[in-house]
């Protein structure tokens, strides 16, 4: 167990309890049949826009991305460390922006679930804060950048072992400026100031904290899990395994 894996059950102790999900982990989580369909017409996006560009938050903790009333919902509840959601998302985005969220028959929904917390929640607290429009951009690049952005974090264990132990409302900013996250983000756009206060704010750990305890109590309990029209994908984690689903359901 690393030590950003043992510091996660400390920096959340007195906030949240911890979601009980592993990374790339094969569990036993029930699974229905995959929907399937006839093809479905593509849906235009509004004058001016692309389907891509419609983002919004969801009443589930997530955020959203297409055509809100996609006959096809795509849900990933994935870990912004855990690599094999980085391989996912490395591998799909592109195809799966471009061939089916913008044809306007899926919606992509991504929940962040903080399996490691101590990296995951300030990570996940800096994404939100940013615009939405920010949101997923911001997260293909954790994910393009997560091997570095880990290496990174862990050269400051030391500094991160300390800030662990402060009160709430210190604990997660001191945390993302040890793992130079404050930095990282800077550079794209959140300042230190925007990130500082909203990772200042212990309600909003609590929220992830407490949306990645819902989840795992659902039975979700792996990252990367896919879910379609709320059935969940079974043995479905890579982009060659996931494009077949969408187009046996209708995208095609």
């Amino acid at each position: 167990m690393t030590m950003l894996r043992r510091l996660a059950f400390t920096a959340l102790a007195a906030s949240a309890a911890l979601a009980l999900a592993a990374c790339g982990s094969k569990g036993d989580t029930t699974a229905d049949a995959p929907p399937k369909g006839g093809p479905i017409a593509p849906i235009a996006a509004p004058a001016g826009q692309m389907w891509s560009s419609v983002v919004s938050a969801t009443a589930d903790g997530g955020m959203r991305m297409g055509n809100p009333n996609a006959p096809l919902k795509l849900v990933e509840y994935g870990s912004l460390s855990c690599p094999h959601c980085a391989k996912l998302a490395n591998d799909s985005r592109k195809p799966l922006i471009d061939n089916y969220v913008n044809s306007g028959r899926v919606s992509y929904e991504f929940r962040s679930f903080p399996i490691h917390g101590i990296i995951d929640v300030p990570l996940t607290i800096m994404v939100r804060c940013a615009d939405p429009a920010a949101f997923f951009p911001l997260v293909e690049q954790i994910y393009a950048d997560q091997e570095a952005m880990m290496t990174r974090a862990e050269a400051g264990n030391t500094q991160a072992q300390a800030a662990s132990q402060l009160p709430a409302a210190q604990r997660f900013p001191a945390l993302a400026d040890a793992f130079g996250l404050t930095d990282w983000f800077a550079a794209r756009g959140l300042s230190k100031d925007q990130a500082h206060m909203c990772l200042a704010d212990p309600a909003a750990a609590e929220k992830v904290a407490k949306e990645g305890q819902k989840w795992s109590e659902d039975g979700i309990n792996s990252t990367p899990t896919l879910a379609l029209n709320g059935s969940i994908l079974k043995d479905v984690y890579e982009w060659d395994q996931l494009e077949p689903v969408l187009q046996n359901a209708g995208a095609r």
